[in-house]
């Protein structure tokens, strides 16, 4: 809690006047994939756009590359990309199998089963399409908007799904978009887009305000839309959330901002309902997080982050969804508690050359505590993330990934399970 307000002062006390917002960049160049559907690229003033729209600040690795098809109006003053890559997927597992496309620890089944050996599998419904619109500078800062959906939605199947939407102004940024908890250019580069166990993934709508750099510092702080989920008891429910989460960071980047060290914290305000007292009760969550990715030597990169706390389950990949911000305690007459979850991974990305590129990668989710007493000895205790994967650039848009994936889960009474899968990855974007 201390951390997390100390944070918010040094982000408040800021000197915001003092630098270009995060984010803008210069290119003298006009990449040659570039497909110009109206307007004049060589422009001074769509120059300048074009090095917004090619930015990858604040980017993770599985985030769609910059447009393909650009727009530009007359008069300079706004730029339009549409782009997107369309991403096939085919995976075998062996020695234990998950069944689905996503590599989720979570779901390998405890004991292990001989049965599920083996699975074959495929899938393309993680291609994706963006809009990202960026206007020339206004007294409040230059407009972006995005847009971004991909196809997996409808219940598992192949429906559109919206992704990210959101408008920034300045430092200032409304709509659905990454939590400021997450350290996107952090993030393991996978093949699988479930993404490592430990890692911190959630999208959230929010109202995030970035500070601008400073001597290599920076900030930013948001208000967000809680996604809170429980394990609720006969004599308890989960109710509408009252209050915002509140994330923030503050940030140390070096080398021209390709490698830096981050500071996170989060605050949760998570209700519930007491049917037995008949009155709603709040439990505070918190959760810290260290995040960093750095060049080594040469070709060398480390990336990595340690995330911990209490009520933040929700914001580790692999406990997503599972209900297990809150739980029932036996210890608490039936009230619900906010166990203790972490969640790290750390990892090397080595570039043989600018096409060709490996990276290995291991990661670990885990929850602590009595958790076994609400939820039984068949509650997951832990999981174990391994990736090694190679990518290789065939041309320009079309890239090639191969990946091994080693996954382990452990109950709280000792129960465990495995799973390995091999899968290979072809994308196309556009």
């Amino acid at each position: 809690m201390k951390l997390i307000l100390s944070c918010a002062l040094a982000l408040l006390c800021a000197p915001a006047l003092l630098a270009s917002p995060v984010g803008e960049t210069a290119s003298d160049s006009i990449p040659s994939r570039i497909i110009t559907l109206s307007g004049n690229p060589e422009s001074p003033e769509h120059r300048e756009h074009i090095a917004m729209l090619y930015s990858r600040t604040n980017l993770a690795f599985q985030d769609p590359a910059a447009p393909r098809f650009l727009f530009f109006d007359k008069q300079g003053r706004v730029a339009l990309g549409i782009g997107g890559y369309v991403k096939a997927l085919a995976m075998y597992d062996m020695d234990g199998a998950i069944d689905n496309d996503g590599f989720a620890t979570y779901n390998i089944p405890t004991p292990f089963d001989p049965a599920q050996r083996q699975r074959f599998g495929a899938s393309a419904k993680h291609s994706t399409l963006f809009l990202k619109m960026v206007a020339r500078k206004t007294r409040l800062g230059r407009v972006i908007v995005y847009l971004q959906t991909n196809f997996t939605g409808d219940n598992g199947g192949y429906g559109l799904k919206l992704d990210q939407a959101y408008v920034s102004v300045g430092n200032l940024t409304l709509g659905k978009a990454r939590s400021t908890f997450s350290d996107a250019p952090a993030m393991a580069p996978t093949v699988d887009d479930q993404s490592p166990s430990g890692q911190v993934t959630a999208k959230n709508m929010l109202v995030q305000y970035r500070t601008p750099s400073w001597r290599g510092f920076s900030g930013a702080i948001s208000v967000e839309l809680p996604e809170a989920k429980y394990t609720t008891t006969d004599a308890t429910r989960a109710i509408a959330q009252r209050f915002p989460d509140i994330p923030l960071y503050i940030q140390y980047g070096w080398n021209e901002e390709a490698s830096h060290i981050r500071l996170s914290g989060i605050l949760r305000e998570l209700s519930y309902r007491d049917e037995l007292a008949g009155r709603n009760h709040f439990v505070t969550g918190w959760g810290v997080q260290l995040s960093a990715i750095t060049n080594v030597v040469g070709g060398l990169k480390f990336f990595g982050h340690y995330t911990y706390g209490r009520g933040i389950s929700n914001y580790i990949n692999d406990f997503a969804g599972q209900g297990l911000d809150l739980v029932g305690s036996p210890d608490t007459n039936g009230k619900l508690v906010a166990p203790r979850a972490a969640g790290w991974t750390a990892g090397f990305q080595y570039n043989f050359t600018p096409k060709l590129f490996a990276s290995v990668s291991y990661s670990r989710s885990q929850l602590f505590g009595d958790v076994d007493k609400s939820l039984g000895g068949s509650a997951y205790r832990y999981g174990q993330y391994a990736a090694v994967n190679v990518f290789y650039d065939m041309w320009s848009d079309l890239r090639f990934g191969l990946e091994y994936l080693h996954g382990t889960r452990k109950d709280f009474n000792g129960d465990h399970g495995r799973a390995n899968r091999l899968e290979a990855m072809l994308q196309y974007s556009f």
